[in-house]
């Protein structure tokens, strides 16, 4: 999947994107997920490229429900490059 697990705290990974505004649509579904799921990851969005980091801040780690929120995210990339011609080699942070 290409997520890194940061000092047993947090999972990371950079999706890569053909442009801003494919990378922004992706930033505004996996906005609306977390909103949906109350789970909330931190984004970082730049031109082609957002960088996810997931944890649960109640216990300030690792919970199963990061790894689940991680797969929702691959799930959120593959629809979006199903219908566009989007970056598909993705690297990690």
């Amino acid at each position: 999947m290409g997520w890194k697990v940061i000092q047993d705290h947090h999972l990371e990974k950079e999706f890569l994107f053909k442009d801003f505004q494919e990378a922004l649509a992706f930033t505004n579904k996996i906005g609306a997920l977390a909103e949906k799921e109350g789970h909330h990851p931190d984004l970082l969005l730049s031109y082609g490229k957002v960088t996810i980091q997931l944890w649960t801040h109640k216990i300030d780690g690792l919970s199963e429900n990061d790894f689940i929120f991680a797969a929702q995210c691959e799930h959120v990339k593959q629809k979006i490059c199903i219908h566009s011609s989007c970056n598909n080699s993705l690297s990690s942070a």
